[in-house]
Order: structure tokens, then C-alpha cells, then sequence
């Protein structure tokens, strides 16, 4: 179970007194889907409700992609990837030995990034697993078209078939529609859950099968997570820590929330918390903004304003009390980098003394600090952390009132761009 801590004086001041009082009724809320955006509330449960014959047509796709191919190139944007992205970084590090190679397109309309990740793809042999709900989003459509060029051109248009893994809608778009007429092997996205929410679906599934992590085991921890977070109490770390950064706000005014690891290799799990959050909460001129920095990388940017700029941000450092990986330092003779004090010293050693002594000077000056943590990394305890953000982010959006399940603001851009590109309308 994730274990949640508050530290610095301003958590003393914030008065919690109806939040409980609210606490039930939120939660029931949730769980007996009657707010608003309750039909995207499938997540819920989906774990538990997932056919034992699902997981393993996704395990046997992965193993044989794994089998067949060099590579597999992911095609999706927003929670299409992040989520995979987040989970296979976190387990498995930046620099796996035994990692089946996973790379990540139609996430950006950088020409640049788009044409040198293609030009890396020309000497691989990959597969491709394409993701989104209508087919039409224009990141991943594009890259789709790019992809299929290439394959075409490499091998002929008969390789599709077996190269490329579809996941989309289960009965329409344009996805859906050009599976079937080429005969892609597919997996649904559930109309129920939304794609910020969707890692625990085969959108994430797949993707983290291919890199050879358990997700029997994750979706394990995802169900641990069902029991352990739909508690309706305070008492509960993920309802307390939704309240905590609302009251921060509504009652401190702090209106940042700076997430913060101490491992490069969460980075990721950062970026799909700022989506999952953002979106979440970000409408009708309420929500905090969400941010992220690595420690101690970053102390030497954002130390400086952190711990004596404007009073405006939290940090919330999301911890790992075992690292994936160590290293010893050495003895040297000469000494002359003056280091011989921490021979024989773990590098996490090192790391951890840092992260108390920053934990300590942040929360002591004005800057709160939220701490969540696991005991150490692996495909269970990140699924119960994820299903931790799941139901925080789900009830922190009820607390301050707005749908967590839409994005209407998201759209507004879009409508923008496409004018100025001259698409054609109803298309």
C-alpha cells in the first residue's frame, strides 16, 4: 500500500473539518457513478473485470512481437503512450539489459524528431502498435501514414497485416474501419474509460507486456489498489492527499504542485501524472497547475526559486525506498577529488542523504512537501500506485467541482488549427 506524508508547518493550519464530511459523499459518488462524467468511470473496476482471456491474447501478441521483430514502435499521444511510457521506464530504468527496444511516435508534430526517428527505423525490423480511439488525431495519424510508408516501401503492402497491432474503437473510426479492411490484429478501448485513464487497458497493456514486465502482476496491484482506495475516509492516503493539495490551495494559495523523483527513470511517471491531474482538474478557472523537476539534477535550476522564490508551490516527491539499481563508490589513492569520505558508500546512500536534506530545508522554509512513497519498484506496486492517482485525482476533481472525465478546453486549439491547415469540414 502507498504510504502518504505531510511535511512543513502549513500543513498544521489547514483546517480539515469538512472535508470529512464531504468525504463520504464524494466517494460514493465515485463509486456509484453518479457525478458528472460517470460514464467514464469504467476504471473503477476494470481490473478486476478484465476476461483472463484478454490478458492473454495481449501476453501472446507480446511474445510474438518479441519473437519476430527488432523493435516496436508505439504510435500514440497523450494517455495513447504516456502511461505505457511511465510504467516500462519506472520498472525497467532508462537502460535495460535484457529490453526489447520500444519507441515512441505520433507524440509530436516535430518535423525534426519525426523524420529522425523514421530514419532510425529504415535499419530495423519492427512492428507497430498504432493507438487511438477515432484514428483521426492528427499527431498520430500522421505518423501512422509515415509508418506505413516506410513498411511499404521496405517490404510491400502485404507486411501490414502481421506488422501492425491496432488498438482503437471497438465498432467505429477510422481505425476501426481500416483494421478490418486490412486485417490488423486489434484491441479495444473501452468506451468507459477515458485515455488518461487508460495504462490498466490493453492501450498500456501491450506496450508493457512487449518490454517483458508481468502485467498479471500489475493488474494485481491494480485491484489491491480497488480495496485500499475506495475507503470513504480520511484515513485513506488518497482522498487525504487529494484534500491536502485543494485545502493548499483554496486556504495557503499555493496553486503550483511540483512533482519531484529522485530517479530519472520516474520521469514519465511525472509526465502522465501531469496529464492525468491536469486534465482532470484544469476547467472552469479551477485546479492547480502541475509541474515536475528530477532531483538532485534539478536543485541546481530550481533550487534556488524553490526554496526561496514566491510562495507559490508545493512539492509532492513521489519515492521509491528501494532502488531499482546501485553502485559502490571506490577508493582512490591519490584522493585528489577529495571524495575517500564515502568510499565504500552505496550511490542510493548518497541520493537518500540528499533527499532528507532537501526534504528538510524545502519543508521548513515555505515550501510544503507532500511525500507518497512504495516500499520498492516492481509490476505490483506500481499498478497500486497508479490506481493511488486513479481514485486522488477522480475525487480531488469532485472536491473542487468540476467533471474530471472531460477536456472541453482541449478542443478549442484544435478547432484552430485545422482551420488554418484547411481541413476539409465533417471530416
Amino acid at each position: 500500500m502507498v504510504t502518504y506524508k505531510t511535511y512543513g508547518s502549513i500543513f498544521k493550519g489547514l483546517d480539515f473539518s469538512a472535508a470529512q464530511e464531504r468525504c463520504q459523499a464524494i466517494s460514493d459518488m465515485i463509486d456509484n457513478k453518479t457525478g458528472e462524467g460517470n460514464d467514464f468511470l469504467g476504471w473503477i473496476d476494470f481490473a478486476s473485470r478484465m476476461k483472463k482471456s484478454e490478458i492473454d491474447d495481449i501476453i501472446k501478441t507480446a511474445q510474438r512481437i518479441r519473437e519476430n521483430y527488432e523493435c516496436l514502435v508505439v504510435i500514440g499521444i497523450g494517455g495513447s503512450y504516456l502511461g505505457a511510457r511511465a510504467v516500462i521506464e519506472a520498472i525497467k530504468g532508462l537502460y535495460p539489459v535484457d529490453n526489447f527496444e520500444i519507441i515512441y511516435l505520433g507524440n509530436t508534430l516535430s518535423s525534426t524528431y519525426t523524420a529522425q526517428v523514421l530514419k532510425y527505423l529504415e535499419n530495423k525490423k519492427f512492428a507497430c502498435n498504432v493507438i487511438s480511439k477515432s484514428g483521426m488525431t492528427t499527431e498520430p495519424a500522421i505518423a501512422f501514414r509515415l509508418v506505413k510508408d516506410l513498411l511499404i516501401r521496405k517490404y510491400g503492402v502485404e507486411y501490414l497485416k502481421d506488422a501492425i497491432i491496432a488498438t482503437t474503437d471497438s465498432k467505429k473510426g477510422a481505425l476501426r474501419h481500416e483494421a478490418e479492411v486490412m486485417g490488423y490484429k486489434t484491441f479495444t478501448i473501452p468506451d468507459d474509460i477515458g485515455g488518461r485513464f487508460s495504462v490498466i487497458t490493453p492501450v498500456g497493456l501491450l506496450p508493457i507486456a512487449v518490454s517483458n514486465i508481468d502485467i498479471r502482476e500489475l493488474l494485481e496491484g491494480v485491484k489491491q489498489g480497488e480495496k485500499d482506495y475506495s475507503v470513504p475516509s480520511l484515513e485513506n492516503p488518497a482522498y487525504k492527499y487529494a484534500v491536502s493539495r485543494a485545502l493548499l490551495s483554496s486556504q495557503a494559495h499555493y496553486n503550483t504542485e511540483l512533482f519531484v523523483t529522485y530517479g530519472p527513470h520516474f520521469r514519465y511517471f511525472q509526465e502522465w501524472l501531469k496529464q492525468l491531474i491536469d486534465e482532470s482538474e484544469g476547467k472552469e478557472n479551477r485546479g492547480i497547475l502541475c509541474s515536475s523537476a528530477v532531483f538532485t539534477t534539478d536543485l541546481h535550476s530550481l533550487g534556488q526559486f524553490v526554496q526561496q522564490g514566491s510562495p507559490t508551490l508545493f512539492e509532492t516527491i513521489v519515492d521509491s525506498k528501494k532502488p531499482l539499481d546501485d553502485i559502490t563508490i571506490p577508493h582512490s589513492d591519490d584522493n585528489l577529488d577529495n571524495l575517500n569520505y564515502l568510499e565504500g558508500k552505496k550511490m542510493s546512500f548518497v541520493n537518500t542523504k540528499a533527499y532528507h536534506a532537501t526534504l528538510d530545508a524545502h519543508s521548513n522554509g515555505h515550501t510544503p512537501c507532500n511525500v507518497i512513497s512504495i516500499d520498492e519498484v516492481n509490476p505490483f506496486t506500481i499498478g497500486n500506485l497508479i490506481y493511488f492517482f486513479f481514485r486522488s485525482t477522480a475525487f480531488g476533481a469532485y472536491y473542487i467541482g468540476v467533471n474530471p472525465f472531460n477536456q472541453p478546453g482541449v478542443e478549442i486549439y484544435k478547432k484552430n488549427m485545422f482551420k488554418l491547415l484547411g481541413k476539409p469540414e465533417n471530416k
